[in-house]
């Protein structure tokens, strides 16, 4: 798995000027972001997917939206951030980069706050409280355009147990005693892969993204 994450990182895309800020304040901080090898691949899917409209369960100080906005030509990404200080910094970072999309900065819980959009949502990231994933995708999912995709990070490294995501993976049942984040990442699994109208696979890019693209 190293060598594997030495390989992507290395044929990642290069951070832009903004970007590169982030990642430096992220690094001396210890702050989790993405990182390149996932947020190209963001900046693909916004591509393929003509993306015109991006919803986020989770954003931080924007790392990420940047992300995202670089594969776009236009449109509107939406923050949420519960951290009204981490808002602040996306609002004083990204305006500073070369993007064309507007950014909408809104604090508060992104439940609620998805809950005010009627979409549609050409891309969505989901990376909020792990054990709040399948409430995310729920509350979006017919917000999602056909051909949109959903992603949600943290589904291979983070706070979840890898080895017991392996077994369940595997046909195992996650165990009572496992951690929230582990119950919560396998439960979205289970959820993003029992609807019809969604197709999911999973990229071993960053933290391990599953991608699920609506079919219809």
């Amino acid at each position: 798995m190293d060598e594997l994450t030495r390989y992507l990182d290395g044929l990642a895309p290069e951070h832009d000027a903004v970007q590169a800020e982030m990642a430096d304040y992220a690094d001396r901080e210890g702050f989790p972001i993405v990182g390149p090898a996932a947020g190209g691949t963001l900046r693909i899917l916004a591509r393929l997917a003509d993306a015109e409209r991006v919803f986020e369960f989770g954003s931080g100080f924007g790392y990420s939206a940047a992300w995202w906005a670089r594969g776009m030509n236009g449109g509107e990404v939406i923050l949420t951030e519960h951290d009204p200080d981490e808002l602040e910094m996306a609002r004083e970072w990204l305006p500073e980069g070369d993007y064309a999309p507007s950014f909408d900065y809104r604090d508060g819980d992104a439940l609620s706050i998805v809950e005010e959009y009627d979409g549609p949502f050409d891309c969505v990231l989901v990376d909020h409280q792990k054990e709040r994933y399948v409430d995310g995708f729920h509350a979006v999912r017919e917000k999602v355009a056909p051909g949109g995709v959903v992603v949600a990070d943290n589904v291979v490294r983070g706070p979840a147990d890898f080895p017991t995501l392996v077994d369940y993976a595997e046909g195992e049942t996650v165990p009572d005693d496992a951690s929230a984040a582990t119950r919560g990442i396998a439960a979205y699994l289970d959820a993003v892969r029992a609807v019809p109208d969604f197709e999911t696979t999973v990229l071993p890019v960053g933290s391990g993204l599953a991608v699920s693209v609506r079919s219809e």
